[in-house]
């Protein structure tokens, strides 16, 4: 059960497809889509007298690929969380996106249960690890994760290590903090210290440092969607 009702966003070129999904989110205690649009220059001109919550997007619209405008979204409005739902087949694109700051990749071939079960995660400040999610980092995992410390022995302490073990498996800083024995408000400096030692900016940086470091391992899939999609 959500604390409190959210406020959503869906941008997506094929009307039909974006009033269904509309119309089915709806239909969710506390969830209310209040701004549909067919493209990111509609949104923002919504956005700017309309506050919302969460953003679900598809990636190939007009005018404005899916990296520009999540990037532009994440600039001019960064308390919103996105939820990335697209086709897309582009592991560099995809990956690209979890560097920006994105909770969540869903394709549009999963089952409806899973956007929910997405929502409600974002909803409590939880990055959603989808499977598509999952093999993004798995792929991401093999390139070089550049920081301005990668030529240096830096090293995580015990605590530090476990707190990225309970960020993949979903775990909030509320949920952390309780199993640590600290405060939420340590559970939050922690993971900025960690970001500045690592010269990392995001979360989701740290989950790729993490997996490359060994500290947490996903197990690949055994079998793709299909073979460039990463899924």
């Amino acid at each position: 059960m959500l604390s409190k009702p959210i406020n959503l966003a869906i941008v997506d070129d094929h009307t039909l497809f974006r009033k269904i999904l509309k119309d089915f989110i709806s239909e969710k205690k506390d969830l209310n889509v209040i701004i549909e649009s067919p493209d990111i220059p509609d949104l923002l001109r919504k956005l700017k007298d309309t506050h919302i919550d969460i953003l679900v997007t598809d990636l190939f619209m007009p005018g404005i690929n899916g990296f520009d405008a999540v990037k532009i979204v994440r600039n001019k409005y960064p308390d919103i969380k996105i939820l990335v739902l697209s086709m897309c087949s582009d592991m560099n694109l995809l990956s690209d996106l979890l560097d920006l700051g994105v909770y969540g990749i869903l394709s549009k071939a999963d089952e409806p249960d899973e956007l929910i079960r997405a929502i409600t995660s974002i909803c409590e400040h939880r990055i959603y690890r989808s499977d598509l999610f999952t093999e993004v980092m798995y792929w991401s995992k093999q390139i070089d994760i550049k920081t301005q410390v990668e030529s240096e022995d830096v090293t995580l302490n015990e605590r530090e290590r476990k707190i990225l073990e309970l960020l993949w498996d979903e775990k909030s800083n509320k949920e952390i903090a309780g199993e640590l024995f600290l405060s939420v408000r340590s559970i939050e400096k922690m993971r900025q210290a960690m970001k500045e030692k690592l010269g990392i900016k995001s979360t989701v940086g740290l989950l790729k440092y993490a997996i490359n470091k060994k500290i947490i391992t996903p197990a690949p899939h055994a079998t793709l969607r299909n073979s460039s999609y990463h899924v």
